[in-house]
């Protein structure tokens, strides 16, 4: 369903519990991304938890309406945080979706009981080891003028979106399907513009590190050990960061563990809230 968030018609789903704790599911790849693919590998929760899961503004199938800044962003939650009437939520974020997530727990943290990140980084100071991954790979049409282009936010249509992230896509699993990543390609709702600003506009200025140390809830650290969009080496220093994290290395994964381990994914998810609860609830 859609709803006018900041002036943005903004589409979202609500699955589970209707008196379940709610956690709200922020999709990386601004752009690219979309909830669907999270709403697959999380519908297993619905026994336990409230699921939300959106299509941030400018990708999927909200509306194209900039700004795409990361204070727009976190905003765009808070505020569908308060049209459905939830008080505290866990969020999880993948990829880009953990930036957001990240930034969201450190600007409303009173809303917030628990962090759960995947595949996920700090700073934007790891593309240069993106690039040798994917040159190393000697993949057809990666080339680092591409990846260039789609790093410093330089894409000139929706179609040189979906030849260069089509190209790379052999990099994202350890097990790779041609058809699925046929299909997946397919299947994207491409908004060049969003990505663009996501990289040229919001990335030079992304760093909190430094600021990772007020985080005091609860923090999972997911990474799958090849990732090479985000490799292991940005979790750590995430988890090394906040105090009150635990960091799980998924050793047959690249960068979607949530859906290359899934069983095991969601097992661990659901033993960390357990295991933290009780702590968040007593502080």
């Amino acid at each position: 369903m859609f709803a006018t968030i900041n002036d943005c018609e903004i589409y979202y789903e609500v699955h589970g519990k209707e008196d379940g704790r709610a956690i709200f599911f922020i999709h990386g790849a601004p752009g690219l991304g979309d909830c669907r693919a999270d709403i697959t590998a999380f519908k297993s929760l619905e026994d336990k938890f409230k699921l939300v899961f959106l299509d941030m503004r400018g990708s999927g199938r909200s509306e194209e309406k900039p700004p795409y800044s990361h204070e727009q962003w976190t905003a765009d939650i808070d505020d569908l945080r308060k049209h459905l009437n939830i008080d505290q939520i866990m969020i999880h974020g993948g990829s880009y979706g953990g930036f957001l997530s990240l930034e969201y727990v450190l600007r409303y943290p009173d809303h917030v009981t628990h962090v759960l990140l995947r595949d996920t980084a700090a700073n934007k100071d790891y593309h240069h080891i993106s690039t040798e991954k994917a040159l190393e790979a000697n993949l057809p049409g990666v080339s680092k003028e591409a990846l260039d282009s789609l790093w410093s936010g330089n894409v000139s249509s929706n179609q040189e979106l979906k030849e260069i992230f089509g190209a790379l896509q052999p990099l994202y699993t350890v097990e790779q399907n041609q058809e699925k990543m046929n299909k997946k390609i397919d299947s994207i709702y491409y908004h060049y513009e969003t990505h663009n600003y996501a990289f040229n506009t919001n990335q030079p200025n992304y760093d909190i590190k430094d600021q990772l140390k007020q985080i005091s809830v609860p923090v999972l650290v997911s990474v799958g050990r090849h990732d090479w969009v985000t490799p292991v080496e940005c979790s750590q220093v995430i988890a090394k960061e906040i105090t009150n994290s635990k960091l799980l290395v998924y050793e047959n994964s690249g960068h979607s563990p949530h859906a290359e381990e899934n069983d095991k994914y969601l097992s661990n998810l659901r033993q960390f809230i357990n295991e933290t609860s009780k702590e968040v609830v007593t502080q």
